[in-house]
């Protein structure tokens, strides 16, 4: 198997070869797997005007046919060209009897696109893409702070904008745990600017702020001080908006994460509120208080405890939207609870 590092995949996905064999495109983000898919069919079938030369199909057919797939990959196509078979929701089904014959048609016939979730290493589908020299995978993590440079880049350049340096550093703690929820509130935002001409803090205030900035930073200070009382109240208008479970705990694990590199210099002896006047980008000035308090509370192997809990509830909100909000509701309480206990062993 070829298993395409992050510097390759763009590569590969605007060029991919003629007789590209099948591909695995897999990763705890969905958006990013949807979007890189999406973009591999469409390179792919460029210059192919016959529809019929694309197949859609969901993987809960090949479960119940697993012939299904290879009489689709044998199919000649009418008026030529290379058939392409994309493959919808392949995660966490036995696919392994419908792909085990396409594998081992080689070269084969028709391009097959498999789109899955997050997949463990050395089980199921990804198993048997691994053992196959005749495959490619294509892993989608979520973007860390490069990707999401990148990602900020591609929409400002494509409506003609410029953004701030702070502007910038106020995205990063709002994007990154799904692509296209990023892209889509990244596009929402240049139309809003559109006709300044440049992206200022104010602009993501109200555009993405509204929504999830501040009701979110809101929510992770309350978790983070163990006022639970509030983070009540919090979470039910969070859940009311539909505001999506995974963007929340990928925001209050950078958090915490943040934290833990701040307190890290606590416990080095400097003070806590001259570390929370000097970060750079600055701390918006009404949160300086709560940070300075945090920072108190919470001890570094605390900390790292609460990295685990929220990296857990992050990787269950992305697999499964229904369990996103209570896991992540369970989570922040839990945390709430800690900060309150150690908050009255300081007193």
């Amino acid at each position: 198997m070829t298993l395409l590092k992050a510097a390759e995949i763009d590569r590969f996905l605007s060029n991919p070869p003629e007789d590209c064999p099948p591909v695995l495109i897999f990763g705890p983000d969905t958006g990013l797997v949807s979007e890189r898919a999406s973009a591999l069919v469409s390179k792919a079938s460029e210059g192919d005007s016959d529809p019929f030369n694309l197949a859609k199909i969901d993987a809960s057919e090949l479960v119940s046919d697993s012939n299904r797939l290879i009489d689709e990959v044998l199919t000649i196509p009418l008026f030529g060209g290379r058939r392409i078979i994309w493959v919808k929701d392949a995660g966490g089904r036995n696919l392994s009897p419908a792909m085990e014959p396409v594998l081992k048609q080689q070269p084969c016939p028709s391009l097959v696109v498999l789109e899955a979730g997050d997949l463990k290493k050395g089980t199921g589908l990804r198993k048997l893409f691994e053992s196959n020299r005749n495959a490619i995978a294509v892993p989608c993590y979520t973007d860390g702070d490069r990707g999401i440079d990148q990602l900020i880049d591609q929409e400002t350049r494509s409506a003609g904008l410029t953004i701030s340096r702070e502007a910038r550093a106020s995205l990063h703690g709002l994007l990154g745990a799904d692509r296209m929820a990023s892209r889509g509130e990244l596009k929402k935002l240049c139309l809003y600017a559109l006709h300044k001409g440049r992206i200022e803090t104010g602009d993501i205030e109200a555009i993405i702020g509204d929504a999830s900035s501040f009701e979110a930073s809101e929510l992770i200070d309350a978790a983070a001080t163990g006022d639970i009382t509030t983070l009540d109240h919090g979470l039910e208008r969070l859940t009311a908006a539909g505001s999506k479970a995974t963007i929340i705990a990928n925001q209050a694990l950078k958090h915490f994460q943040g934290l833990h590199r701040m307190r890290s210099d606590v416990e080095a002896g400097r003070s806590a509120q001259q570390i929370v006047e000097s970060q750079r980008p600055p701390i918006f000035f009404s949160r300086r208080a709560s940070f300075t308090r945090q920072l108190i509370t919470w001890s570094c192997r605390d900390l790292e405890r609460a990295m685990q809990i929220l990296s857990d509830a992050t990787r269950v909100s992305r697999l499964n939207d229904a369990l996103g909000a209570p896991v992540l509701s369970d989570a922040l309480l839990t945390l709430a609870r800690v900060a309150r206990a150690r908050g009255q062993q300081r007193r």
